[in-house]
């Protein structure tokens, strides 16, 4: 996700003055999949809030459309001296727009 936002101009990982910290994680494994069959990954903003945001995946083995693992991460963005969490920049949120779950 940083690398998208990176890629989008909406982070910099070094110098920005808000950073994102994983604040909560999990996942559900559904059916296996064995190497070395193929992966595909998707990813949504299920959730934009002030300071955080909440992201979805799937995992899809090969062409199959029910996902053998489902998970999401918590992201609380956090002014980078403090600690303390800050409201989502205006270039965050456009960078995060078209992630957004319409459904």
């Amino acid at each position: 996700m940083n690398g998208y936002l990176i890629k989008a101009g909406a982070l910099d990982i070094q110098k920005s003055p808000i950073i994102g910290l994983v604040v909560e994680t999990s996942c559900r494994y559904c059916a296996p999949i064995t190497f070395p069959e193929t992966v595909t990954a998707g990813l949504k903003v299920a959730r934009i809030g002030v300071s955080s945001v909440r992201y979805e995946i799937g995992l899809f083995k090969g062409e199959e459309d029910e996902a053998a693992a489902e998970g999401h991460f918590i992201h609380v963005y956090v002014d980078r001296a403090t600690s303390r969490p800050t409201p989502l920049p205006a270039e965050l949120r456009a960078a995060l727009m078209p992630l957004v779950k319409t459904a």
